[in-house]
């Protein structure tokens, strides 16, 4: 790829720009009453992008937001923006959906134009694609986000007029690629998804953190909220999320059941389940949360959250010397340099 193509890729368009600006900065219109006679208002799109490390749950977290959703009569887009492609094929029963951006390749060498039908698909109301990724080692996963909204914009995404649209996103963001919905204003608002472990609260943190920052630039995108999963009530979350000065949305217990469920692809997110009212509660919240600026850690409040002997907070930093690192102890060799005094 020629170094103009690579600009190319990494550059979104103005007109992409101001449309996701335009439609981001729109606050969603809460619903109102007339007395008892209840008043329909018109509800922009909201568009939410979740964060979460890597195998805390925020794909089957995200699956079964969506799908309950779905069936309190929303119209909701997930779209997995993380290469793994792991929040759709939850949603399908484990299978995998061809993605935007192995989609578009093959298109384009045939000479086609990539369809909606090609890319997107749904179960049960709720609407799904993948923007995918490339292949493993072969290339950058934040250039893939790139060039699969510039597709959807071609799409027609801003015209689909969706209640909720839903990003997965990947990690910690400190790829830009991974961060563009906080960095460009793509979404009103981010949820984190977390557990009661330093390295999960670290990426809530990053992701805090990366918001704070952008905010700081003139953004407009807040943190709706923490959503702790397998919680197994030590309560590390919670504190984060009080310092961190953002709401806990839900708590999901660590559970069998969901463990044993959430592995073989089943969702739980159904009104008539026994997960049921927490997935309806969550959707609840996720949907009237406002985004808030939030109040990110320094390292050492972060490492505050836990015990001592669970994060090494005791240990005391020892500077290495040269003798260390030679091995043994070396003389001091005279310097050379030769200093004139001042005439």
């Amino acid at each position: 790829m020629s170094e103009v193509e690579i600009q190319q890729a990494v550059k979104l368009s103005d007109e992409m720009l101001a449309n996701l600006r335009e439609e981001a900065a729109q606050e969603p219109l809460a619903p109102t009453s007339d007395g008892d006679q209840h008043v329909e208002t018109k509800q922009e799109t909201q568009v939410i992008a979740i964060y979460g490390k890597g195998g805390i749950g925020k794909s089957f977290t995200l699956a079964n937001l969506s799908y309950m959703m779905a069936q309190q009569g929303k119209k909701v887009l997930l779209i997995g923006c993380d290469p793994k492609s792991d929040t759709t094929s939850l949603l399908f029963g484990g299978k995998a959906c061809p993605t935007i951006i192995e989609t578009s390749a093959r298109k384009n060498d045939c000479g086609e134009a990539v369809e909606i039908g090609d890319v997107c698909f749904k179960r049960d109301g709720v609407f799904a694609m993948e923007l995918g990724g490339p292949e493993v080692g072969r290339g950058c996963g934040g250039r893939g986000i790139i060039h699969g909204f510039e597709l959807l914009e071609k799409l027609g995404f801003h015209d689909w007029g969706f209640d909720y649209v839903l990003l997965d996103f990947l990690g910690d963001v400190v790829c830009g690629g991974f961060g563009l919905p906080i960095a460009r204003d793509m979404c009103q608002k981010v949820i984190v998804v977390a557990s009661n472990d330093l390295q999960s609260l670290y990426v809530a943190n990053n992701v805090c953190s990366a918001v704070q920052y952008f905010r700081k630039l003139g953004g407009n995108v807040g943190v709706a909220g923490l959503v702790v999963n397998k919680d197994d009530a030590t309560g590390e979350a919670q504190a984060f999320a009080e310092a961190a000065q953002i709401p806990v949305l839900a708590s999901i217990p660590a559970d069998e059941d969901i463990r044993r469920k959430s592995a073989n692809y089943q969702i739980i997110g159904v009104p008539e389940g026994p997960w049921g009212p927490l997935f309806s509660q969550l959707a609840t919240a996720v949907a009237e949360a406002p985004p808030q600026l939030p109040q990110p850690l320094e390292q050492d409040g972060l490492l505050a959250l836990f015990s001592g002997d669970a994060v090494g907070r005791d240990v005391v930093l020892e500077p290495a010397t040269l003798q260390d690192m030679c091995g043994k102890e070396q003389l001091v060799k005279e310097s050379l340099e030769v200093v004139y005094d001042n005439v």
